[in-house]
């Protein structure tokens, strides 16, 4: 990488942490942090344009549609505002936005619409923090933030929602487990994405182990 190139990196993720001051706690700075800390390590054992999916990586949530009525544009078009001011490449901007369309899980019945080495890193980087003790701290946040219960074995979770249903979900948190962050080991993209879902996968399941447990009194 060239030092143009990693003063690019590092202008950006001064402009994103500036951005993302005071955002929800699992959608902020420290989540782009991890996600573009994620996608090094995997850019390492994979053949990929690191810049490009560094890049992607801390754009990728630079304005969530969840906190934005639900408008998936805004974020590919903050985004590609930002790389056009810094007189990137088209083709660069163009690849970066492609995957920042096409990163998230949205129920996960949605195609993707683009395809690269380098969306497979950034998107498996991105689902790696969904996922582990980091996924279930981000889970139950988020599910606070949105005042949902915690758990209520009278509603059952529903893990083939289409992209609609997803989103406008009120369901307590632990379905969020079977609705997605269960079934994110077996969507990762990358060979090393998928040995280091294992673990964290695991975990998912230890956790839910424990917590039926001790919701039952045992």
């Amino acid at each position: 990488m060239t030092s143009h190139q990693h003063h690019i990196l590092q202008l950006t993720a001064q402009y994103v942490q500036e951005t993302l001051q005071g955002a929800e706690a699992g959608h902020d700075w420290w989540h782009i942090q991890r996600v573009w800390n994620n996608t090094r390590t995997l850019a390492q054992q994979e053949s990929v344009d690191s810049y490009v999916a560094e890049l992607a990586a801390l754009l990728h949530d630079i304005a969530d549609s969840k906190f934005h009525n639900g408008d998936e544009s805004i974020g590919p078009r903050t985004a590609r505002r930002w790389l056009e001011q810094q007189d990137l490449p088209q083709e660069t901007i163009n690849h970066v936005v492609a995957i920042i369309e096409n990163i998230s899980f949205k129920g996960g019945t949605t195609e993707k619409n683009h395809d690269s080495p380098e969306l497979d890193v950034v998107q498996d980087a991105d689902r790696l923090d969904a996922i582990g003790a980091i996924g279930i701290a981000r889970a139950f946040h988020y599910g606070g933030f949105k005042n949902r219960e915690l758990y209520n074995p009278g509603i059952p979770p529903n893990p083939g929602m289409d992209k609609e249903t997803y989103k406008n979900s009120t369901a307590p948190t632990v379905n969020h487990f079977y609705e997605k962050l269960l079934l994110l080991k077996d969507r990762m993209n990358t060979a090393s994405g998928k040995a280091m879902a294992a673990d964290r996968h695991a975990f998912l399941e230890q956790f839910l182990d424990q917590f039926y447990k001790e919701w039952e009194g045992a």
